[in-house]
This record gives structure tokens, C-alpha cells and sequence, in this order.
């Protein structure tokens, strides 16, 4: 057997092979598939299989895999939308960015790990995935509700500090000056960046325009761009990460970056498989086990203490406590930059591989839990509401402003969610003549609505809260457009706890659905697909009758 995994051919299909057995069980119990990489790698590594021979073949895969990480990260930052980037996500973000390490740092300390130690675990601590929360947040389909957005908006903060952090300490040097090194980094990135805007601006559009006529060409392009100014990074004196970055942002501002993005992301999920497999067949189990107080501990803080300071900073800034409450749990884990970041420590010669084992625990444990965490959250709300009075304020101003509608005492009908399907029964209804309010947690949509002089409140069908704001006693119906039976659910729920007497009228999508929403009571239940195809059926059929009977009239 042995000599069969001399051959790498062999050896890379053994770990492929692994690699989809353990995701596939990391999808059925609802983990990101990172877990289970670092499983493999582990398995795979000398600890257990000994597998791994080709460790500098591997290197060199996970070396392009974290470098097209980053250039997609970088190709994903337009440029307008960190202009625009929202002040409560800069704040939300930058003060989770300081609170954090600030407290990772003085726990580091009063356990005992050096100061140089200390800093990059409490730099680490601070970064949560975004591509983890983006897919949880898709699957739940809550990227458009307002804690979504302000999730996104301060994960896009946090990409832009690990760069920043990336670029200073590989910046340091044992006999530098803090100033000196600053200076050092202002004046090579200032640099750096007028060549990239330079080149933004005069010659990458005229070149993707280009190479656009070709998509597996426009590829080729991405990956061999994004290598280049990795070097490039490396001969300025910062990480190959950041060069990979900074040649992403380059592309941000192009038309082609949404199309790169898009056929990149499976090449650098593939690649990042590289990554985790060659981080846990390193990983040695005296390392693990010397950490495991250090971690649990870490691993608190971040599973408790990072969601709190995220309350703290949203409730003091205006916003209601299940919004602040949801947010913060997007950051009770760290992410695959963390470990990035503390790996490009130990390359550099600041930090001793005990830092990567502890860094690499504490990520096992904060994404593993953090995952049922927000896949739960409702749940966990109901049960923690009563303690997080706290982290609101008396009036949630920032809130309280998107509901500005005036609840008319004589509505007649309240629908919740605006997508197409409920905009378009809210109208129809109003021009029949009946009074209509309308409830949404996407607050694009409710500043869209608010223009057109639609009555429309800010809500979550999920938060009880919104119920009280409500005109229940004079409404002859409340429909539900949301498509998920659990919602509609608990909504129904809440109407029954506020003595809602008038019917209910819910969509489902399916049969089992309707089924169960009748039992639980409701009135009407809706079936959009149904209903259009059978409205659709019935139109076509009727234009074949009279096309029938012109035809036998002549």
C-alpha cells in the first residue's frame, strides 16, 4: 500500500476520493465543507493514514488556492461600494475590529503567550468568513433582511483589515522602528496603488474588453494577473496575499469582474481544498492537545463575547435587539483567513507552529458551533430575549425612522413580504379600493415602497415585536406571502399571543405545506405556481376554443 501512495497520481486521487466522502457527510450534518478538509488532512497526514507524501505538490496547490481567495475577495470590493459603504456597517465593523482585539490581546496575555504571539491570535480572532455567512445567510434567505445587509456590509470591513494587518506585519522587522515601518508601508503601497489606478484606468478596461470575445481566455487572464502582482507583492516587500488583492481590486471596476468572480469560485473552492488538506496533515496531536485549555477559552470569547460586542455597538447606535442579536451571531466564529493569516506569521519567522494548532482548534470549534448557532437563531432569540433588554435602547431610533408609514386605524388588509408575488397582491388590492399595509425586513424595499407613497411597515414576520406596532384590531386580513411553512408558523403564532380575530390567508409552494397551515388554522391557503398555471391553462385553452370556433364559423 505503501508504494502505491508514492505515486501522487494515486495519492491525489485517495484524497479527492476522502475529500467527497467527508463532505458529504459534513453537508448532511449542516457544516461548512472547510471542517471537512481539515478532517481529511488530518486523517490523510501522518497522525493517522500517512497518505500525504507529495507535501511540495500540495504546497504549491494551496499556495494558488489562497492566492485566488484573495483576488476574488479583491475582485468583489467595487470600489463605489466602499465609498458608499454604510455607516453603521463602518462602525458596526470597525469597533467589533478594535473591541475584539483589544480583549483577544489581554486574555492572550493573562495566559501567558508572548506579546508578538498574542497580537496576531487577537488580529485573528477578529475575522469572521464571509463565505460561510454569505451561504448560510442564502440558504436561510436572509441577505436581503436588514441584519443580512449590515452583516455583509461589516464582513466586507473585515476583508479589507485582514489586508491592512497583512500588509503591516509582514512589514516588521526586529530592528525597525514602528514609524519607520509605517513610513516603509505608506510609501511602497502608495506606490503601489498609483501603478493600479493608473493601470485601472488607461489599460486593464481595454484589455478585458479584449479578451472578453474569449471566456476561457478572460479566465486565463484572471489567474495569470493574479499571480504576477502576487510576486509583484512579494518583491515590494508585502505577502503574496496581498499582491493577490490588490490585483483583484484592480479588476473590481471592470465589467467582467462579476463573470470572473463566477467562474473562479469553483477553481478556488477546489484549490482551497489544498490548503486544509496540507494545514491538517501538519497539525501534530501533542501541538492540539498542549492547546486545548487556550482554545476552549478563545473559543468562548468568540462564540459569546464577539455577538456581544456586536449588541453593544448596534444597540447603542439605534437598532432594535433581535436585528443587533442576529448580526452578531455572524461573527461567533473565525475564518479561513484567520489561519491564513497566522500561517503567513509563521512564514515570515514571527510565530512558532503552537500558533496555527491553537488558531486552527479555536476555528474548529467557533465555525462548528457558530453554524447551529445561526441556523437556529430564532430559537436562540426566543429563549436568550428576556436578558438582551439590555443591548436595546428605550427608543430604537435607527429603526423607528424606516416606520414612517401612518397606520390608518380603518386597514384593511396587512401582507407580509413584498417580493413580486405580495407587491403585486398589495397593489391590486389598493385599486380595488381596499386599505393596505404592507410589511417587509428588506429595507430597500421599504424605501422603494415609502417613495411611491405605499403605506409600509419595517418588520420580520419572525419578531413578535413588529406585532404590537400593527393595526390587528381593525385588519379583515393578514396574508402572508413568504414562502417558508415555519415562518408562517410562528407568525401565525403571534398573531394568536396578540388576539388577532380577523383570517389569514398564507403562500406555500407545495401540498404538505397547505396541508399543515390548515391544521394550524389558516383561513386561505395560497398557491402562486398552481394558481398561474392554472390561470394560464385556462387563457390558452380558451383562445384555442375560439380559434376553434372562427375556424368552423368560416
Amino acid at each position: 500500500m505503501q508504494t502505491a501512495f508514492e505515486n501522487p497520481f494515486f495519492e491525489f486521487t485517495a484524497l479527492l476520493a476522502l475529500s467527497a466522502l467527508l463532505g458529504v457527510l459534513a453537508i448532511r450534518l449542516r457544516q461548512p465543507l472547510l471542517i471537512a478538509f481539515i478532517l481529511v488532512g488530518i486523517l490523510a497526514g501522518p497522525a493517522a493514514f500517512g497518505w500525504v507524501q507529495s507535501l511540495d505538490k500540495i504546497d504549491l496547490l494551496a499556495q494558488l488556492g489562497v492566492t485566488i481567495l484573495l483576488f476574488v475577495v479583491g475582485l468583489k470590493l467595487d470600489p463605489h461600494l466602499v465609498r458608499h459603504l454604510g455607516p453603521v456597517a463602518l462602525a458596526t465593523g470597525l469597533g467589533q475590529l478594535f473591541f475584539t482585539t483589544v480583549f483577544g490581546f489581554m486574555i492572550a496575555l493573562a495566559l501567558g503567550i508572548g506579546q508578538m504571539k498574542a497580537i496576531y491570535i487577537a488580529v485573528a480572532l477578529t475575522f469572521s468568513s464571509t463565505i460561510i455567512i454569505v451561504k448560510l445567510l442564502s440558504d436561510k434567505r436572509e441577505l436581503d433582511s436588514l441584519h443580512g445587509r449590515i452583516a455583509i456590509g461589516f464582513l466586507i470591513v473585515q476583508d479589507i483589515a485582514v489586508v491592512i494587518a497583512m500588509m503591516v506585519l509582514s512589514s516588521v522587522k526586529a530592528d525597525a522602528s514602528l514609524i519607520t515601518t509605517l513610513l516603509s508601508i505608506s510609501l511602497r503601497l502608495g506606490s503601489a496603488l498609483v501603478i493600479i489606478v493608473l493601470l485601472m484606468r488607461y489599460v486593464l478596461p481595454v484589455i478585458t474588453h479584449t479578451l472578453a470575445r474569449s471566456q476561457e481566455l478572460l479566465l486565463l487572464f484572471a489567474i495569470a494577473w493574479a499571480t504576477l502582482l502576487s510576486v509583484g507583492g512579494e518583491f515590494l516587500g508585502f505577502s503574496k496575499e496581498v499582491g493577490a488583492f490588490l490585483a483583484g481590486f484592480s479588476l473590481a471596476a471592470t465589467t467582467y469582474r462579476d463573470a470572473i468572480a463566477a467562474r473562479l469560485s469553483s477553481l478556488r473552492d477546489f484549490l482551497l481544498l489544498f490548503f486544509f488538506i496540507e494545514l491538517g496533515s501538519k497539525l501534530e496531536f501533542q501541538a492540539l492537545g498542549d492547546e486545548v485549555t487556550s482554545a476552549i477559552i478563545f473559543s468562548l470569547f468568540v462564540l459569546i463575547g464577539n455577538p456581544l460586542i456586536v449588541l453593544a455597538i448596534m444597540g447603542y447606535m439605534g437598532y432594535r435587539k433581535r436585528t443587533a442579536f442576529m448580526a452578531g451571531l455572524t461573527v461567533a466564529q473565525i475564518s479561513e483567513f484567520s489561519i491564513i493569516f497566522i500561517a503567513m506569521g509563521i512564514q515570515l519567522g514571527h510565530l512558532d507552529s503552537s500558533a496555527l494548532a491553537l488558531t486552527t482548534l479555536v476555528g474548529l470549534i467557533t465555525i462548528t458551533l457558530s453554524t447551529y448557532m445561526i441556523l437556529y437563531s430564532d430559537h436562540l432569540y426566543t429563549w436568550l430575549s428576556p436578558w438582551l433588554n439590555l443591548f436595546e435602547r428605550q427608543k430604537p431610533f435607527r429603526e423607528m425612522q424606516m416606520d414612517k408609514s401612518k397606520l390608518h386605524s380603518d386597514t384593511d388588509v396587512i401582507i407580509f413580504g413584498l417580493g413580486r408575488y405580495g407587491s403585486r397582491l398589495l397593489l391590486r388590492l389598493r385599486d380595488q379600493g381596499y386599505k393596505v399595509l404592507g410589511v417587509d425586513f428588506d429595507p430597500e424595499v421599504v424605501r422603494h415602497m415609502q417613495h411611491q407613497s405605499i403605506p409600509i411597515q419595517f418588520g420580520d414576520a419572525e419578531d413578535h415585536d413588529i406585532l404590537e406596532h400593527l393595526p390587528l384590531n381593525d385588519a379583515q386580513w393578514v396574508i402572508s406571502t413568504l414562502y417558508n411553512s415555519k415562518v408562517n408558523l410562528h407568525l401565525l403564532r403571534g398573531l394568536a399571543n396578540y388576539n388577532y380575530t380577523g383570517k389569514t390567508a398564507m403562500t406555500v409552494h407545495n401540498e404538505s405545506d397547505g396541508e399543515l397551515l390548515k391544521q394550524a388554522g389558516v383561513d386561505r391557503i395560497l398557491y402562486p405556481f398552481h394558481n398561474a398555471a392554472d390561470y394560464a391553462a385556462d387563457i390558452t385553452a380558451q383562445s384555442m376554443n375560439d380559434q376553434m370556433e372562427k375556424n368552423h364559423e368560416q
